[in-house]
């Protein structure tokens, strides 16, 4: 129960990634806000966590527009007191299509999500953060932010520009006693991935099982990373086994590198 008595956000948490997190940092004793667009999905989150014994907030959220984040970020102050954590999840894959065959609205909607979400949700704790003079801010981009990924420029542009925004803002906050990290996961098994599979293959003209090794393949591994993997790491940056450890982006890839 390390993080017990500590309050955390986590955005995109009605799956994947972001449920497992949100379930771990619950287990270690936080409460926690959970917030996506689905309710359905953050209400099936919610109680897994409470049939558990942990205790969350169910807020619907619009990362990509600042009243629906501030009024997010309120009842959070209403209803569990403070943050002390943040965690910026919510993303969406992008449109899988060459460069030239990508649409503007598709661009912007992807960075709109990964991008000015995490900027929105880190601009309305910052001040309260800063207060107290303490926070955790861990934003969650992708090995697809290192490397080529052939059709998917948008994704790969977005998950990079977290990484900048991770770092600088490591710089800015510092001295408040307030870290911020990344996490970059490589292909995670679940219900993204194995759309991202569907469409190369169709666009392709490849079999499924052929993507997939694609993802597979280079890992030390061979194998997707659970969602689990990631939500481990992300509990360790909310700690205080972390409290000195900023401004890094750390890969939970099964051992897939970029060089």
């Amino acid at each position: 129960m390390e993080l017990e008595g500590k309050v955390a956000i986590v955005t995109g948490a009605g799956r994947g990634i972001g449920r497992a997190i949100s379930k771990v940092l619950a287990r270690e004793g936080a409460a926690v806000t959970l917030a996506a667009r689905s309710m359905d999905l953050l209400n099936a989150t919610a109680g897994e966590i409470r049939g558990d014994g942990g205790r969350c907030l169910v807020v619907h959220t619009d990362v990509s527009s600042e009243g629906s984040v501030n009024q997010m970020f309120r009842k959070t102050i209403d209803e569990l007191g403070t943050v002390d954590i943040l965690v910026n999840n919510s993303g969406i894959a992008g449109p899988t299509a060459l460069c030239e065959e990508t649409t503007v609205e598709d661009w912007n909607e992807t960075f709109a999500v990964n991008v000015i979400g995490p900027f929105l949700c880190a601009k309305a704790v910052l001040p309260l953060m800063k207060e107290k003079r303490y926070g955790r801010i861990v934003n969650i981009s992708s090995m697809s932010g290192k490397r080529p990924l052939v059709m998917r420029t948008p994704y790969t542009s977005s998950k990079m520009a977290v990484m900048g925004f991770t770092r600088t803002l490591a710089h800015e906050v510092g001295e408040y006693g307030i870290t911020v990290n990344s996490v970059c996961p490589g292909a995670t098994s679940g219900e993204r991935i194995d759309n991202v599979i569907r469409n190369l293959a169709e666009s392709q003209g490849r079999t499924e099982e052929d993507v997939r090794s694609d993802f597979t393949g280079p890992s030390a591994l061979k194998t997707l990373v659970d969602p689990e993997d990631t939500a481990e790491v992300v509990c360790f940056l909310a700690s205080e086994r972390a409290a000195h450890l900023t401004a890094q982006d750390i890969n939970v890839t099964a051992g897939l590198v970029w060089y």
